[in-house]
């Protein structure tokens, strides 16, 4: 059963889709844009440049955000051909996500992309959609000089078997017990070293990685950046329980196939898989409350900021699970303990990793 980052969206134009609540996504791959550009830099610091450079840009979802890394990289390449005074390379793009995406949407937005392209002169760039899992094949071999992909990578293919003992919780909490910390990190291991060894089969020699996706910055798991949100759900989904909208035993046998990394955990997998060399590893903060809306007085807007990106992403799963009819009055539920988490002087910030790896 592979989830990866799709299956969790809320699809469609909704007010709770993720189309309309990607801000943090956005946000994120602006600060991590430097690195993506200085990325490109190395890669042709001798100013010699393919015929056709071919990019792959992983879970790319359907919405504002699915051109602006690609766009990214197209300007910083055209940049670096106006400082060379060379011909551009012509661009080959493929958006990669799973089946269930909304392609359509995607292909929509496309021809004003090119048009805008030819204005300024960019080149020729060709934009195909391959649906599939990024932690199976998706190109031939020795096909990309660069792949990217942003807040996908924390999605695992897999619910972790052996989570039977994680009662009253839906990931990893400060209540879960060794086991279900270990089974969550194995998936992980198996996912991320799929991930890195199918991409070394794609990659040209000497291609370039770019990833970004959500961490932590405590080595254990139960730490407050990976339970904080998670642990005010699952309140939520216990309230409903109380109420008997639902059954405890429905809550102890849901589990979100998530995992967020430490920086060490990381490099390790790196390491073990040996096809990479890791050049670079950065890590920042997102603090929810500050994106939308910086000097906001009411922690109400902070809290539906919140939970409007966090339904955005789990919806389908629980809806799946716990049925239709209990969303919305969860959701509600949710902010109410958002804001009164919030009122006590906490805070909701996303710890981020971005990093740079180079075929072997």
């Amino acid at each position: 059963m592979v989830l990866q980052k799709s299956l969790p969206m809320t699809a469609g134009d909704s007010e709770c889709s993720y189309a309309n609540n990607s801000i943090l996504q956005r946000t994120v791959i602006v600060k991590a844009k430097p690195v993506l550009e200085d990325t490109i830099k190395n890669m042709f610091k001798n100013g010699i440049f393919p015929k056709c450079f071919t990019v792959a840009d992983l879970g790319c979802s359907s919405g504002p955000n699915t051109l602006l890394s690609i766009s990214n990289v197209i300007d910083t390449v055209h940049n670096l051909c106006k400082e060379n005074k060379c011909e551009p390379p012509e661009l080959q793009v493929y958006l990669n996500d799973l089946p269930d995406n909304d392609f359509n949407s995607v292909f929509k937005s496309i021809p004003s992309f090119i048009e805008k392209m030819k204005k300024e002169k960019y080149g020729n760039c060709f934009i195909a959609g391959v649906p599939g899992s990024f932690y199976e094949r998706l190109f031939p071999l020795n096909s990309l000089n660069f792949v990217h992909s942003s807040y996908s990578l924390h999605w695992l293919s897999q619910v972790p078997k052996g989570l039977e003992c994680n009662k009253g919780s839906i990931l990893i909490s400060k209540s879960s017990p060794p086991q279900v910390l270990e089974a969550y990190f194995k998936q992980y291991e198996k996912d991320f070293s799929s991930f890195l060894h199918n991409r070394s089969q794609e990659l040209m020699s000497g291609g370039h990685i770019v990833l970004v996706f959500v961490g932590r910055s405590n080595p254990d798991p139960r730490s407050y950046d990976c339970c904080c949100l998670m642990d005010l759900l699952t309140k939520s989904l216990l309230h409903l329980a109380a109420e008997g909208k639902i059954k405890e035993d429905e809550i102890d046998s849901f589990n979100m196939p998530s995992y967020t990394p430490y920086e060490e955990e990381i490099k390790k997998i790196i390491q073990i898989e040996g096809s990479f060399t890791l050049q670079r590893l950065e890590a920042f903060e997102s603090d929810m409350a500050a994106i939308e809306k910086p000097n906001a007085k009411h922690f109400e807007d902070s809290a539906k900021l919140v939970v409007k990106t966090i339904r955005a992403v789990t919806e389908v799963m629980l809806a799946s699970h716990f049925g239709n009819s209990i969303i919305d009055h969860l959701f509600d539920i949710y902010i109410k303990n958002v804001i009164e988490y919030l009122s006590m002087g906490n805070t909701i910030k996303f710890f981020n990793i971005s990093l740079c790896l180079q075929k072997k």
